[in-house]
């Protein structure tokens, strides 16, 4: 099923990956709960007009899968420890890690790469997307193998 196929706009899709992405940082920098952080973020409605449930579900699967997405992560980027590895795109890549081989129902592979590029152009480094482009190139031709 493409995002289209969803009903749901690929703004509001954008917003809610946007909004799961940061709940997720600062999450994973500071230690607090990634869902409590979500909520705080979608009650202070900053993220403007955003798909609250999409959020939710990718916090919560990030979550979910942690262990196995982070050892996916370390095998795809090897000479980046996931501790060294700059929390923007450790966190953009987590999430798409999960939309790729978690949740690959509901967002074609490209689309999910796009986005993930996408949004580490909007909160990374200058060399983030490219990095996030090169990890989540890996993880799909990983995912093609194992198929």
């Amino acid at each position: 099923m493409s995002e289209r196929d969803a009903g749901l706009s690929p703004r509001r899709r954008r917003q809610a990956r946007i909004v799961a992405m940061q709940s997720l940082f600062e999450a994973d920098l500071v230690g607090h709960d990634p869902l409590a952080v979500l909520e705080r973020n979608l009650a202070e409605g900053e993220a403007g007009e955003v798909d609250a449930a999409y959020a939710r579900q990718l916090v919560t699967g990030v979550v979910e899968h942690r262990a196995e997405i982070d050892r996916i992560l370390s095998q795809a980027a090897p000479l980046w420890p996931l501790e060294q590895m700059p929390p923007v795109d450790k966190n953009v890549l987590r999430l798409a890690i999960y939309e790729l081989l978690f949740d690959n129902r509901r967002v074609p592979m490209k689309a999910a790469i796009n986005e993930a590029v996408e949004i580490a152009k909007i909160f990374g480094s200058d060399s983030s997307s490219r990095f996030v482009n090169g990890v989540l190139g890996t993880v799909a031709a990983g995912r093609g193998q194992q198929a």
